[in-house]
C-alpha cells in the first residue's frame, strides 16, 4: 500500500506557494527585475533613451531660457507632463555625465529612471496591501515588465502606467481616489483616461456619477489646466488634442499592418523616417486615408466599448469589479488598435488591468483572466523582439521580423475582441450559472 503523506508533509507545490507568498522574496524580484530592465535600457543607451534626452532638452530650455512647452508653444503632450519632465532638471541643475560602463548617462537620466522605479515601487506594494492575491498579482506585472524590455524606463508610459494600475486597485473600494489618480495620468499621457470611462461606466445612479467620477476628475482638471492657464499657456493647454491631426500610419502600428507585410511583394510600399517627429511612418495616399479614418473610428471605439460596459453593469451590478476591469483593458486596447501612432512602448498600458484582474476578480472570473494573462506576456516579448531588438530588420522588410510584428499586431485585435466578448458574456449570462463576484461599488 502507497504511504499516505503526513499532515505537516511539505509538497512541492505548497512549498513553492510559501515562497511566492514571501513579500521578501518579492523585494528582491522587483530589484533584480528592475536592475535587469534598467541594463537591458543602459547597453542599449540612445535607442531607449533618446525619448528623455528630448524631454531634458525641453526642461533646460525651460529652465536657461524660459520657454516651456504648453506655457510657452504647443506640445505633443498634455500639461502635467511638465512635472515628470521638468522634476529630474530641476533637481539635476548642471549637465555633468556619468560613465556607467560604456554610457555616458547625464544627471537628468540617471533621476528619470530614478523616477520610473520609484513608482514602479509604489504601484507594487499597493497592489500587494490593498488586494487579496496581491503577490500573485505582483510577480506577474514584474514578469510583464520583463517581457516587454527596456522601452518603458525612456518613456512617459513608463510613468503613468504605475498610475493606471494603482487607480485600477483602488477603483472599487475608493473610486473617488481612483478617479482622481488616473485623472492626474490622463493630464501626463492621455492613456489612464481609460480607467475614468471605465469607473464611470460601471456607475449605476447619477449621485454615484457626480461623486465617484465627475467631481474628482473635474477638480483635478481644473487645478491642471488653472496652473497651465497662470503659466500664461492660454489656448495650449489643450493643445495635445490637435497634435496628431497630420500624422500618417507608424510603422509598426496594427493598422499598418497590411502595409508592413504587402511590401515584402510589392517595393512601392514604402516606409519613411518623419525628422519632424522622429518616427518612421508608412508613405502613400492608402496609408494617409486609413490614419484619416482612425481618426474618427478611435472615438466611436472608446464611446462603443463604454456603452456595452454600462449596459452589461446596468443588468449585472454584482459583476461591476470585474466589468470595470474588462472595460478598461478593452479601452486601452482600443486605445492601441485604432491609433495611427503604434509605438512599442504602448504596450506599457495593458499590462496594468491584467495585474489588477489576477488580484481582484471574482471568483468566478479569476480563471477567464489567466489565458489573456498569458497573450499579454507573449505580446509584450515580440514587442521587445521588434524595439529595440530587430527594429532595423523591421522597418528594412526583413520577413521574419515583420511577421513577429504581424502576429503581435494580430494578437492585440485578438486580445480586445476577446475583451469585449467577456464583457458581453457576463451581461447576458444568468446569474444561476455564475458564481458572483462581491459588489465593490
Amino acid at each position: 500500500m502507497p504511504s499516505t503523506p503526513s499532515p505537516t508533509a511539505t509538497t512541492p507545490s505548497s512549498a513553492l506557494g510559501r515562497v511566492l507568498r514571501s513579500r521578501w522574496l518579492l523585494a528582491l524580484g522587483f530589484a533584480a527585475a528592475h536592475a535587469w530592465v534598467i541594463s537591458l535600457a543602459v547597453s542599449w543607451s540612445y535607442t531607449i533613451f533618446g525619448d528623455v534626452t528630448l524631454y531634458e532638452w525641453w526642461a533646460r530650455h525651460g529652465l536657461t531660457g524660459g520657454q516651456w512647452p504648453v506655457l510657452d508653444y504647443d506640445w505633443v503632450y498634455p500639461a502635467l507632463a511638465l512635472a515628470p519632465v521638468g522634476f529630474p532638471a530641476f533637481l539635476t541643475q548642471d549637465q555633468s555625465q556619468v560613465m556607467i560602463g560604456s554610457w555616458e548617462a547625464s544627471g537628468y537620466q540617471i533621476v528619470w529612471t530614478a523616477v520610473i522605479v520609484v513608482l514602479n515601487a509604489i504601484a507594487t506594494v499597493v497592489l500587494v496591501r490593498r488586494t487579496p492575491h496581491g503577490l500573485v498579482a505582483a510577480w506577474w506585472w514584474l514578469a510583464f515588465l520583463v517581457a516587454l524590455g527596456p522601452i518603458w524606463v525612456g518613456r512617459l508610459d513608463g510613468v503613468v502606467a504605475p498610475f493606471i494600475l494603482v487607480a485600477l486597485v483602488l477603483a472599487s473600494e475608493r473610486p473617488a481616489l481612483a478617479t482622481a489618480i488616473a485623472t492626474a495620468g490622463a493630464w501626463i499621457k492621455i492613456a489612464p483616461g481609460a480607467v475614468v470611462v471605465a469607473i464611470a461606466a460601471t456607475r449605476h445612479r447619477l449621485r454615484d456619477l457626480l461623486r465617484d467620477v465627475i467631481v474628482p476628475g473635474a477638480v483635478v482638471s481644473v487645478v491642471v489646466v488653472g496652473l497651465a492657464l497662470l503659466g500664461g499657456a492660454g489656448t495650449r493647454a489643450l493643445s495635445v488634442f490637435g497634435e496628431q491631426g497630420a500624422r500618417t500610419l507608424q510603422a509598426e502600428s496594427v493598422a499598418a499592418t497590411w502595409f508592413s507585410v504587402l511590401r515584402l511583394a510589392d517595393p512601392s510600399v514604402r516606409i519613411e523616417y518623419n525628422d519632424v517627429i522622429f518616427t518612421y511612418e508608412v508613405q502613400g495616399s492608402a496609408a494617409r486615408q486609413v490614419a484619416s479614418a482612425l481618426d474618427w473610428l478611435l472615438p466611436v471605439a472608446v464611446v462603443a466599448i463604454a456603452a456595452l460596459t454600462w449596459w452589461c453593469a446596468r443588468r449585472r451590478p454584482d459583476h461591476s469589479t470585474d466589468l470595470m476591469l474588462l472595460g478598461a483593458a478593452a479601452q486601452l486596447l482600443a486605445l492601441i488598435v485604432f491609433n495611427k501612432v503604434g509605438s512599442p512602448q504602448f504596450i506599457a498600458w495593458i499590462g496594468p488591468p491584467l495585474a489588477a484582474a489576477i488580484a481582484l476578480a471574482g471568483p468566478g472570473t479569476r480563471r477567464l483572466w489567466w489565458p489573456p494573462a498569458v497573450g499579454v506576456l507573449v505580446t509584450a516579448y515580440a514587442t521587445w523582439l521588434i524595439y529595440p531588438m530587430a527594429y532595423g530588420e523591421f522597418l528594412g522588410g526583413d520577413p521574419a521580423m515583420v511577421a513577429v510584428g504581424a502576429l503581435r499586431n494580430l494578437a492585440l485585435v485578438v486580445l480586445l475582441a476577446g475583451a469585449v466578448w467577456r464583457i458581453v458574456q457576463l451581461g447576458l449570462r444568468d446569474p444561476a450559472r455564475i458564481v458572483a463576484a462581491p459588489a465593490r461599488s
